[in-house]
């Protein structure tokens, strides 16, 4: 359950960081939050996969969740960019 939580806390974080990078990717602290939860979670459960469950596995759970957030916000907002423009 810590895991999950740190997967979903860290994809928003990563979801907001990716908006704010880039005007481009940047869709609304709401959508930036909402999609970067969702990538957050797979991320997170993809990194926790890679690396087993030990107690690395909570960092894992922070970073990969960061990451996933991170990718699937740019990847979202690039794609309703382009569609709608």
């Amino acid at each position: 359950m810590e895991t999950l939580i740190a997967q979903v806390i860290a994809g928003a974080v990563g979801g907001n960081a990716a908006g704010a990078a880039s005007s481009q990717l940047n869709m609304g602290k709401v959508l930036n939050t909402d999609v970067g939860l969702i990538g957050g979670v797979g991320g997170g459960s993809a990194a926790a996969g890679l690396l087993g469950a030990d107690a690395a596995s909570l960092v894992g759970s922070l970073v990969g969740g960061a990451g996933g957030g991170a990718v699937l916000t740019a990847v979202v907002g690039l794609l309703k960019n382009k569609f709608m423009s």
